[in-house]
């Protein structure tokens, strides 16, 4: 049995387990069909004019009439379904611009696909989306199809790597190691001079290698061209109209989907809200108080009732100073385990991550441990932790993650507001805040967007069933109740307790509410709650 010892007391081989295996997620605190079923949606273009969506040139011939030749996913790509199949692969060819597609070169598609278990009982095809923006999509149609065998027997589950992700033609921007100086170099909580150049240094040099390596592709990775994708996808796969499940940043390209082809869904499930009602500053820069919350409210009270295993304190607020003890001495010195150096914001980094699921909290608790006495710890566990906080926010995500966030819609590109809005958000919550300046300083220094505003409003569309939870750090729940008032006929399931994203989190009162949807159309006939998934 592996122990590691702290004074006075001993870490078990479970716990040591916990550590070894915790994993720190990439990210915070991560098609155009027949214009004429198109509705009357209204968009704004970049000088502020108005545009209707049928602007959108019709889909050439060459689009439309390709064959997607289904194979089975290559490994690492898919792997095996669940509910009695493999997943199937394929791409599709989709041009650069929506609006011209007659300009640039193509671009290339990954697409997925686990068909119905049961033919006799198919009703159709749900699509899904990953989140991010910068997560693949590929694997999700075998996950869910092994979570939910109702689903798997009744519908084709298909999805797909968005452009700039994975499979598909990919954004690029810096190498790993500029990303890893960019998040994870000197305390993000330096508020200095020269820490404040620094950071709009490294953001400007980050867009001008965007510009530089993605071979003009930038403007084109929005929301709005992807969701053109997605009817593309529609199309090729026969569907008169497909059904939608979308969790996290999946939600905000399902209601621009719906928004921009409302005739083409049946049933939408959104779970875990963006504001897609809004814009991504507004968004973003609420996040800070969000991850704030569920540290305090939720995983400090944790730690401390969890004290006679973790000892860091028998309060919530003994339990914050054991967490500012630890990240203090991180800044005084940064720790090298087997040649990772960790610094204060690896440190908020994997507390960030371990917030999107309350049964990551035993992985925070402890890396603290860890990190007092990691010359205690065994070799296996030094080099765990050294594999899962080497790169705090891995490249090609990153460049997805801006590409959409900075694109999507305008930001503020006056840097001396951004150095006091930041400076507030780091000294009012820090634990996300620190890193406010890191992100805003890219969006505020990249191209110009000219992307279309689309403007979500549910008009035309059947009843959305919207999910979130109260203390969700990434997608929270005040950014949900605006996106559900600005989505007409949606009904708001709120959930007990703070995860990110409810369905496939086994919460059987969530599951019940989805299946039922996407299955029999079943809705709640009001705004309604769910408890806590149970552990």
């Amino acid at each position: 049995m592996h122990v590691f010892k702290k004074p006075g007391r001993w870490l078990t081989a479970a716990a040591c387990a916990l550590l070894a295996a915790a994993a720190l997620p990439a990210g915070p605190a991560s098609a155009a069909g027949l214009t004429a079923l198109t509705g009357p949606v209204s968009l704004t273009g970049p000088a502020g004019r108005a545009a209707a969506v049928g602007a959108t040139p019709p889909v050439p011939g060459r689009y439309r009439q390709q064959q997607l030749d289904w194979q089975p996913c290559a490994d690492g790509a898919g792997g095996a379904g669940g509910a009695g199949g493999s997943l199937e692969c394929a791409s599709m060819s989709v041009p650069r611009d929506w609006y011209h597609p007659d300009s640039g070169p193509d671009l290339t598609i990954a697409l997925s696909r686990h068909r119905a278990a049961d033919p006799a009982k198919r009703r159709g095809v749900l699509m899904m989306a990953a989140g991010g923006p910068g997560a693949s999509g590929l694997p999700r149609p075998a996950r869910l199809a092994s979570y939910s065998p109702k689903l798997a027997a009744a519908y084709d589950i298909v999805s797909f790597d968005q452009r700039g992700v994975g499979a598909s033609t990919k954004v690029v921007c810096s190498d790993q190691e500029e990303v890893d100086a960019m998040f994870g170099g000197a305390d993000l909580r330096d508020r200095s001079a020269a820490a404040v150049r620094r950071t709009f240094d490294r953001a400007r040099a980050f867009v001008r290698a965007c510009e530089r390596n993605s071979g003009g592709l930038l403007p084109y990775i929005t929301t709005d061209q992807a969701v053109h994708d997605m009817d593309l996808y529609r199309e090729l796969l026969g569907a008169e109209q497909i059904s939608y499940y979308g969790p996290s940043y999946a939600s905000f390209l399902g209601a621009y989907y719906a928004t921009e082809f409302p005739r083409r869904v049946e049933r939408v499930v959104l779970d875990s809200n963006v504001d897609f009602t809004g814009d991504w500053q507004s968004f973003l820069t609420g996040q800070p108080m969000s991850f704030q919350r569920r540290f305090e409210q939720d995983f400090l009270p944790w730690l401390a009732a969890n004290d006679a295993t973790y000892h860091q304190g028998r309060t919530p607020e003994e339990a914050e100073a054991s967490y500012e003890r630890v990240r203090a001495a991180l800044h005084d010195r940064p720790l090298d385990v087997e040649g990772t150096v960790i610094t204060p914001n690896h440190l908020d980094a994997a507390a960030t991550n371990a917030l999107y699921n309350d049964r990551q909290f035993a992985d925070l608790a402890s890396l603290m441990a860890f990190l007092e006495h990691p010359e205690e710890a065994p070799a296996q566990t030094r080099k765990a932790v050294a594999g899962k906080l080497k790169h705090l926010m891995g490249a090609e995500f990153v460049a997805d993650f801006f590409a959409v966030t900075c694109g999507d819609t305008p930001w503020n590109r006056d840097s001396r507001y951004w150095v006091e809005e930041s400076a507030e958000a780091t000294r009012t919550h820090p634990l996300a805040g620190a890193r406010e300046l890191t992100y805003a300083a890219v969006c505020a220094n990249w191209p110009r967007s000219k992307a279309p505003r689309i403007k979500v409003t549910g008009e035309g569309l059947p009843p959305v069933l919207m999910l979130n939870s109260k203390n969700d750090p990434a997608t929270y729940y005040e950014a949900a109740v605006r996106a559900h008032r600005g989505l007409a006929g949606s009904r708001l399931i709120t959930v007990e307790g703070g995860d990110h994203v409810q369905f496939q989190n086994g919460n059987a009162c969530v599951d019940a509410y989805v299946e039922g949807h996407l299955l029999d159309g079943a809705l709640p006939a009001q705004d309604t709650a769910c408890p806590a998934a149970r552990r």
